[in-house]
């Protein structure tokens, strides 16, 4: 009986240090600080607050200016690659017609929430369906944002069909994609269709050059260079880059950019290229190993920066088209997670086969 007392007295001893120190990977409560500018992403921070500020696509935004200040909005249907505006327009209308207080006055939902049949008919329904207040002068309208909304399910966008129609004279909707083909053409006819392409380098540099004036940044012509090659007219991923190699670097050099993304150098590129067309298959595959090791580079990023190479290459085109097959074949095949070392292989294999064409054709 004293073992089982003293047992229980031991139990409530480690109880109370139990509830005294939290254990390591528990939860603890901090006190709430406020954060700061510079914890904030930047693609947030120097998201455009008009629709002057948008970057590019002048044309398309210049037409929803006017119809906005003419108070004819009609249903927006905005698609394209990520990172070309698309939501910072919608966001920057909703300003414009609501002012400060235009949260609001908008329902938004994005990829992130449920948006099946019952969101529709509930959530989105209900928003539609309550009156407005008018936050400001042109505000007659409420506006539903619906980010990603190729994501919705197909009886989600038969039901919102009928939802856009009853309630049109109170709500418009705005929806958002990157592949217009899975929206249902029901909902494409009620939409007037924006396609945001991926923007210039020219626009993507002069927001750059804001972006690094602003926050006081060391970059040469060559890092911005680099940052607009990268981006493919992703102005959010152009700004990404941008904020990761700060904090890694504080001189934004085409070399920093390139470490930080993981990218291959252009130099290393044309060196693979040469290995590829000038090496034997042994010494070629021995050798990207080693560079592709050294570098920590990932193939699918060698595969498709050669291809863009590959391009600049005088060659004649029924030598090109079968190369550039191949190696679309090889990536193919790299997404669904093939072995490394087969489809280098195969890309070796596939660069002697044109190597043996150039040499016929010359002869």
């Amino acid at each position: 009986m004293a073992e089982a007392i003293a047992l229980m007295d031991i139990d409530e001893e480690e109880n109370q240090n139990h509830l005294s120190k939290p254990h390591k990977g528990e939860n603890v409560v901090v006190p709430a600080t406020t954060p700061t500018s510079k914890a904030t992403p930047w693609v947030e921070k120097y998201r455009p607050q008009s629709l002057a500020d948008v970057a590019a696509h002048r044309d398309i935004v210049d037409t929803i200016d006017r119809l906005t200040s003419e108070n004819r909005l009609p249903h927006l249907l905005l698609y394209g690659p990520p990172g070309t505006g698309k939501t910072s327009t919608i966001l920057a209308v909703a300003r414009k017609l609501y002012g400060p207080q235009y949260r609001n006055m908008i329902l938004e939902l994005n990829a992130s929430d449920d948006r099946g049949i019952d969101v529709v008919r509930k959530q989105i329904q209900d928003f539609a369906s309550t009156q407005s207040f008018s936050f400001g002068a042109k505000a007659s309208v409420k506006l539903v944002l619906l980010d990603e909304a190729d994501a919705m399910t197909k009886d989600a966008q038969f039901a919102l069909r009928r939802v856009i129609e009853k309630y049109t004279k109170s709500t418009r909707f705005a929806l958002i994609c990157n592949h217009v083909n899975k929206i249902i053409p029901a909902l494409q006819s009620r939409c007037t269709r924006f396609r945001f392409a991926p923007l210039e380098p020219m626009h993507v540099g002069e927001r750059l050059k804001h972006v690094i004036e602003a926050e006081g940044l060391d970059v040469p012509e060559s890092g911005l260079e680099a940052l607009k090659r990268l981006s493919n007219g992703d102005m959010r991923k152009a700004l990404n880059i941008l904020q990761s190699t700060h904090m890694a670097s504080q001189q934004i050099t085409e070399e920093t950019v390139y470490l930080c993304t993981g990218n291959p150098l252009p130099q290393d590129v044309q060196q693979i290229t040469h290995w590829l067309l000038n090496e034997s298959f042994a010494e070629s595959y021995k050798r990207i190993s080693e560079i592709k090791t050294r570098k920590g580079l990932a193939l699918v990023d060698i595969v498709r920066e050669v291809t863009m190479f590959v391009f600049k290459i005088k060659m004649q085109s029924d030598i090109r088209v079968p190369l550039i097959n191949d190696l679309a074949d090889i990536e193919y095949r790299l997404s669904f997670g093939c072995n490394d070392k087969l489809q280098l292989g195969s890309l070796i294999a596939s660069f002697t086969r044109t190597r043996s064409a150039l040499v016929a054709a010359a002869n």
